[in-house]
């Protein structure tokens, strides 16, 4: 994926200015268009989170920006490391569009498919992260600074102040991005095709399904107040050639996977038969402490759970600098994208679309001391606050969460709209109990 912009060096600069320049202003089909060249891919299929984005073309640009960054951009962890940490934390939530997409990448840029056989393979260091990550995806009023000194004095295994941070924003990342997943309903048609009729995974990906396919389909290049969510295969796509692929793949896989216990690494040549058996990894396999999930955020007296106030520590006089400090222009790209989640053009009034931040970082424990809580009840009703919190705190747990039925007037712009605003804040509050954790560490 290349993403082009002016603050950003890359060899297709050139040419993309000039494709750039012309896209009118106001032409929001030629911007979705050009956006859609930039999405992600997977041997050329445009992913459905960017197509169920694609109706906030501002955003989609930011987002698609920052996710480059962390994940193929300079940075002081390895590519398969930062696809690997992008798997264990959409485990958490039993995401399987995003562990699938992850495992298939992190093959792609060399990583070891022994590893997706389960956590327990990985290398310790990554295995270290597994407490940390359990706790930003439930509970990160619990994140402490022993638990970032305990990564950084791990002797032989010990992680750099660096690498954690990146680390962190992966984690974080892909945490509020499977509420997206599920609160657009992404995963469920992805889900069906991981199973099979004997519980074993099927011997294709959905992502190579396209074979090639770059074209941005006429329906998400201008979004009708009707776009349906993408299937994982393409409709065009002759099933009779489709099944005499499968047959094909099954009679292989015998072979495939003889071959995968003789040898740890793979050829280059082999590298995409093998993704197509490997990224249909059972999320299960990276998940420790499956018991573990969200609690309501209390200040019993037992617990000593402390609110956050930002106050305190926010992200505009704290977390922003710091991260900016440890991970080279993170910060801005962070930022960009919440800004402009919050200025997009909708019919929400600015006031719900505050109402809405500031409950989501309530149910997580951080609250706002210039801010009248009780507009929350007066702005949100209750079936939306019931959707809210169900996204954000267990998503997993909701599959298909029910929309309110204030919803069945909205338009489909304005419903991803309200799921973009779960996703962020959620995104900066984990970040925010990640990075004071971190000051704390810094200065103690």
């Amino acid at each position: 994926m290349i993403i082009c912009t002016n603050k950003m060096e890359y060899p297709l600069r050139t040419q993309c200015q000039r494709v750039q320049k012309q896209v009118m202003v106001n032409g929001e089909k030629e911007r979705v268009s050009l956006l859609f060249t930039k999405a992600p891919v997977s041997r050329g299929s445009v992913d459905a989170v960017s197509q169920q984005m694609a109706s906030h073309p501002q955003y989609l640009e930011s987002f698609l920006r920052t996710q480059h960054y962390i994940l193929h951009m300079d940075g002081p962890l390895p590519l398969p490391y930062r696809h690997y940490i992008a798997i264990m934390a959409a485990a958490r939530h039993h995401c399987n569009y995003l562990v699938y997409l992850h495992s298939a990448q992190f093959l792609r840029v060399g990583g070891d498919p022994l590893w997706l056989q389960g956590l327990e393979v990985a290398p310790p260091r990554l295995r270290l992260l597994n407490h940390i990550n359990k706790v930003l995806a439930h509970q990160p009023w619990l994140t402490a600074c022993s638990h970032i000194q305990s990564l950084l004095k791990s002797g032989e295994q010990c992680w750099s102040l660096a690498e954690l941070v990146q680390a962190v924003v992966i984690l974080a990342h892909c945490h509020s991005l499977c509420s997206f997943v599920f609160g657009s309903d992404t995963d469920s048609d992805f889900a069906s095709l991981s199973k099979s009729p004997n519980g074993t995974p099927p011997t294709f990906c959905p992502f190579d399904a396209a074979n090639g396919n770059t074209n941005v389909p006429q329906s998400l290049a201008a979004p009708s107040e009707h776009i349906t969510r993408r299937r994982s295969l393409d409709s065009s796509c002759d099933m009779v050639c489709l099944k005499e692929r499968i047959q094909k793949s099954q009679e292989e896989r015998e072979k495939r996977e003889e071959r995968l216990l003789q040898t740890q690494t793979l050829q280059q040549t082999d590298m995409e038969e093998e993704e197509e058996m490997i990224c249909f990894s059972d999320p299960s396999r990276f998940i420790t402490d499956p018991d573990f999930c969200y609690q309501e955020f209390t200040r019993r007296e037992e617990d000593h759970f402390q609110v956050f106030r930002v106050q305190d520590y926010s992200w505009e006089d704290h977390g922003f600098s710091l991260v900016n400090r440890l991970y080279s222009d993170i910060g801005h790209l962070l930022d960009d994208r919440f800004r402009s989640v919050t200025t997009l053009p909708s019919l929400h009034s600015p006031d719900l679309k505050r109402a809405i931040w500031n409950y989501i970082h309530c149910v997580l424990g951080i609250r706002y001391d210039d801010y009248d809580y009780g507009e929350v009840n007066q702005l949100l009703e209750r079936d939306l606050k019931l959707y809210i919190k169900a996204v954000t705190c267990f998503p997993d747990a909701t599959k298909t969460p029910v929309c309110p039925l204030s919803w069945a007037l909205l338009k489909p712009s304005e419903r991803i709209h309200v799921n973009l605003l779960i996703m962020e804040a959620r995104l900066q509050a984990e970040l925010l109990y990640a990075l004071r954790a971190i000051t704390q560490y810094m200065i103690a």
